[in-house]
């Protein structure tokens, strides 16, 4: 290189954050891009903060040019080893150039590695002639993503300090929860990496937030080895969601090459699979109506989202008629609950008086007695449908899971699940409940009334929310609450801990830098 010092360019530091999710209708069928499904996007958020770049323009009588060295780190310090440094060159091999990056302490994280190789290539070595680039970029995510064991808190510096949790384990030793923190890590990174790149990157643009999904997807999927459904990146990027996934092949075989091509031939080949082709998927926005949230409950337990879906996919692929008649009956169901939740908000929003007497009514009855009453009544039965629509779209959906479970032998929702979940209509406030995603013995959720969460927390737990902000408050409301309800035998929700997480209407969003002073 040319002893003369390169100008330097200090390009301006930007954090954003991305959802985590939970899939309430669609699990399964999510796979196949014929099917709808709801995606709600949850308040625990993975953040990218680029907290140091440096451009250095390369000149025009630099003598090494043809290697053009970026170094792209990533600090990730709730975790001890919690960091990984790339170096980037573009090597020269019988007149062609190719793409190599390098962990310089031969250390692996396949989600930030393919996050980087994709969107260097994406830019493509021509931009990287121009500069070279030394970015450090710094990951922090909230509690909900790990296992709160063995973890000590510490606050940013300011009025509105964000809370972390500091692992005493290195990343890959701390369980995670199932909220989709690979795929918040690579959206939020991906953003993040851009917006290093690309002066005054708008991620409120459409054009760039589906550029964002779209990168996010492929490097996420190259990641994985495979070609997941996606509604964990589209929720990341787009918020709570109704989603019906991309075609497979999109993006199947440009994977497969990513690493072998020639990088001008792959940047082109990249370009137009994001940029110039039809995605031709789903990303309808949605949100639950003012007044209902949703609950969620982490199980002292666990299960291989993998082996479960291997073991639907196998069943599905020896059984087709079968199959496809089970799949079209739980696709029915999962419409009816995306459709009756579309139908409560419209009330919602035209008609106050109305909504609030159900809603009123939800809270001071369980679903069990909304279901008995309306089976015998038809006026009450037609006052009270919207709600009575809701428990009934659950109650298909966990029916046609508990046959998919019986048949398939996946323990979709396992009879412990099953056992908490009909407790909990039982309980006033609560429209219903069924497992996640693909089921398991990892949690459930709760379709509730926001009002009646301090008495459905005073019979079911004697805990504070999980890794609630407002810990005392929370508590105090629960002690006032059990003077209000009836005793209820707590052992069967001994493996329950409630989590305050809340959804979000949007994904990607960005956040001011000063919000981690004294953590960076």
């Amino acid at each position: 290189m040319s002893s003369e010092s390169p100008e330097l360019q200090i390009i301006k530091h930007r954090a954003f954050s991305a959802p985590g999710k939970a899939l309430l209708a669609g699990g399964y069928l999510v796979l196949f891009p014929i099917y709808e499904s709801l995606v709600i996007a949850l308040s625990s958020r993975m953040y990218a903060v680029a907290t140091d770049i440096e451009k250095n323009e390369i000149k025009d009588d630099d003598d090494d040019d043809d290697k053009i060295l970026s170094n792209i780190t990533v600090k990730s310090p709730q975790f001890k080893q919690g960091e990984w440094s790339y170096n980037i060159t573009f090597d020269e091999i019988n007149s062609e150039f190719f793409l190599k990056i390098v962990e310089i302490n031969q250390l692996k994280n396949p989600f930030i590695e393919s996050t980087i190789h994709t969107i260097v290539s994406y830019l493509g070595m021509e931009f990287f002639k121009l500069n070279n680039y030394k970015i450090i970029i710094s990951i922090f995510s909230d509690p909900g993503f790990h296992s709160t064991n063995e973890t000590f808190e510490k606050k940013s510096v300011g009025e509105n300090p964000l809370k972390f949790l500091y692992h005493n384990y290195p990343i890959t030793k701390v369980p995670k929860t199932g909220l989709g923190s690979s795929a918040c890590l690579v959206t939020s990174l991906t953003t993040c990496l851009l917006s290093c790149f690309i002066q005054d990157f708008d991620i409120n643009s459409e054009t760039n937030l589906n550029k964002i999904h779209n990168l996010s997807q492929f490097s996420h999927c190259k990641a994985q080895g495979k070609i997941g459904s996606g509604f964990d990146v589209a929720s990341a990027t787009y918020g709570s969601i109704i989603y019906k996934r991309f075609e497979p092949q999109l993006i199947n075989e440009l994977i497969s090459v990513s690493d072998e091509l020639e990088i001008t031939d792959f940047h082109a080949k990249l370009v137009d699979t994001i940029a110039g082709k039809d995605w031709n998927f789903k990303h309808l926005s949605c949100s639950l109506p003012k007044g209902i949230k949703l609950l969620m409950g982490d199980i002292v337990g666990g299960s291989e989202t993998t082996k479960l879906v291997s073991k639907v996919l196998n069943w599905k692929n020896s059984n087709t008629k079968e199959s496809d008649s089970l799949f079209n009956d739980l696709n029915n169901s999962n419409l009816k609950l995306i459709n009756s939740i579309e139908n409560l908000s419209n009330i919602c929003n035209n008609d106050s008086v109305y909504y609030d007497k159900l809603i009123n009514k939800l809270i001071n009855t369980t679903s069990i007695e909304l279901i008995s009453i309306s089976e015998f009544n038809k006026e009450f039965a037609n006052e009270f449908k919207p709600l009575i629509d809701i428990i009934y779209a659950i109650k298909e959906i966990r029916k046609n899971l508990k046959k998919l479970t019986r048949l398939s032998t996946a323990e979709i929702e396992p009879n412990e699940q099953t056992v908490i979940l009909n407790n909990c209509l039982n309980l006033k406030g609560v429209l219903g409940g069924a497992v996640p995603g693909a089921g398991g013995y990892d949690a459930i959720y709760l379709l509730v009334a926001e009002k009646s969460i301090p008495d459905i927390l005073a019979k079911t737990t004697k805990q504070k929310f999980a890794d609630n902000e407002n810990q005392e408050t929370v508590t105090e409301v629960i002690d006032n609450a059990k003077d209000r309800v009836e005793s209820i035998d707590t052992k069967v929700f001994k493996n329950v801990s409630w989590l305050n997480l809340y959804e979000q209407a949007k994904g990607i969003t960005e956040v001011s830098i000063d919000s981690f002073k004294g953590l960076i």
